[in-house]
């Protein structure tokens, strides 16, 4: 048979106390809905069908990246009826795997599992014991141990109630069965609603087994119901993939405080430091330091690159040796070529820095090409903008700028020049001179400086 697979996405999520649909929400960088697409696309199947609904069209366009088939489900009456808007969309042969959408740290390998339990007997039922039900559906069973239905807890008897064989949600059937068990499916619950979860009775009802297999880690298949189980769930995933890059070579002076939101690649002896966030594409050369309290995202980082504490830095490249920070920010589309120097508040953007440059203190510069060998004194700021529109500076190789210098795109400084502390430059100044904008000084003798007046 083939596989299809239907991810149920249309709860409102109240225990959220959030305007956002629950599947919305992120989990290690990534909406929980993107986390079950990427467990379900791993098994290679013929088509995937997601069922939406609070929220509507929001949440395909914050999950435009999910290749699905969308169905909405514009009133929510239960699973059982969330199922039945997707059934029309998937051929009469075909293996249904039913997923939830916020359970986002289930396996391809629990679902293969899954799979292949619901080949046997063509109704697969994933099922797992917790010290502590509370919240679940209880898998009831017969003397022979022979799944013979499924009650909800507020539907439960208290003996029902002490079982602790739960119910994950997700489970595999075939298409030509799953239509008809549906149909028989009625709403008279405590919620007024058409559980899926009933198809197991009346499956039974029919003679059929219902096979069941559990995940190797309770984790797999933990919901996220409210604020606080989705916390408990960033703190697996953080755990987890920190202990996969120490495993690969990667030195963490804490892994408990260390945060990968995305893909970490990198090279041999890196080491980084505490509290440091890591999001979208990241890569890191060799011998890589990455100093506290530092957020990198979707950069790449050569042999031997420094990062002090406190930086910020997006969408960038550095070249092998440089250093940035501390309290240093690269904004996207920067690119620092080998031996660079990014001081101590500075921050740069959408600019190109060549080799042997320093830009150590307290400046700003934004869509510039900066030549090789350049100094850049303290509180030197690049006027890019004039109120409508960026323009680009050009800085030419061993150029000298001094301390609390502005200058005023568009401009280009030769080759070789030097720019006097506290000069504003709004022309370009030719190669191997001295530019200086400064009024004479002068003294006023006998100055008095202006005193309060005192109080009556």
């Amino acid at each position: 048979m083939a596989l299809s697979i239907v991810i149920l996405a249309a709860g409102q999520g109240t225990r959220m106390l959030s305007h956002r649909p629950k599947v919305l929400h992120e989990l290690a960088g990534r909406p929980l809905l993107q986390h079950v697409y990427d467990a379900a696309r791993a098994l290679a199947p013929a088509r995937v069908v997601v069922v939406y609904g609070h929220g509507g069209e929001l949440v395909r366009q914050r999950c435009s990246q999910i290749k699905a088939h969308w169905v909405e489900q514009p009133q929510q009456l239960g699973s059982g009826h969330a199922v039945r808007q997707a059934l029309p969309h998937i051929p009469e042969q075909d293996l249904v795997l039913v997923l939830c959408g916020d359970v986002p740290l289930i396996t391809a390998a629990t679902l293969e599992r899954l799979i292949a339990a619901a080949g046997d007997s063509g109704f697969g039922l994933l099922t797992v014991t917790l010290d502590n039900p509370s919240g679940y559906g209880r898998i009831l069973r017969d003397a022979q141990r022979e799944v013979i239905g499924i009650v909800e807890e507020r539907d439960a008897t208290p003996e029902q109630r002490m079982i602790k064989e739960i119910n994950t949600g997700l489970m595999a059937v075939s298409v030509r069965w799953l239509r008809e068990w549906l149909g028989r499916v009625g709403n008279d619950n405590a919620q007024g609603e058409y559980y899926l979860t009933d198809i197991v009775a009346v499956a039974v009802a029919d003679g059929h087994s219902v096979s069941t297999v559990s995940p190797d880690s309770e984790v797999e298949v933990r919901g996220v119901n409210d604020r606080a189980q989705l916390a408990e769930l960033e703190s697996h995933v953080r755990a987890r993939q920190a202990r996969s890059l120490m495993l690969q070579g990667l030195a963490l002076i804490d892994p408990a405080r260390f945060d990968c939101r995305g893909e970490l690649t990198f090279g041999t002896d890196c080491v980084v430091d505490i509290n440091v966030i890591l999001e979208g594409a990241v890569r890191f050369g060799n011998g890589v330091r990455v100093g506290a309290n530092t957020v990198i995202r979707d950069s790449e980082l050569g042999d031997d690159v420094v990062i002090l504490p406190n930086c910020i830095i997006e969408d960038s490249s550095i070249s092998r040796r440089s250093q940035v920070g501390p309290f240093a920010r690269l904004r996207p589309q920067t690119k620092l070529h080998e031996d660079v120097r990014i001081g101590n508040f500075v921050e740069i953007k959408k600019s190109d820095i060549a080799s042997g440059t320093k830009i150590n203190h307290l400046s700003y510069v934004g869509d510039t090409q900066v030549g090789k060998n350049v100094n850049i004194g303290a509180g030197t700021i690049v006027c890019n903008y004039d109120g409508a529109n960026k323009h680009r500076t050009v800085i030419g190789d061993g150029v000298f700028v001094g301390s609390d210098t502005q200058l005023v795109a568009p401009v280009l400084v030769g080759e070789g020049a030097t720019i006097g502390a506290g000069t504003t430059v709004t022309k370009d100044v030719p190669p191997g001179v001295l530019a200086i904008s400064r009024t004479p000084q002068s003294t006023i003798p006998s100055w008095q400086r202006p005193q309060k007046k005192k109080e009556k």
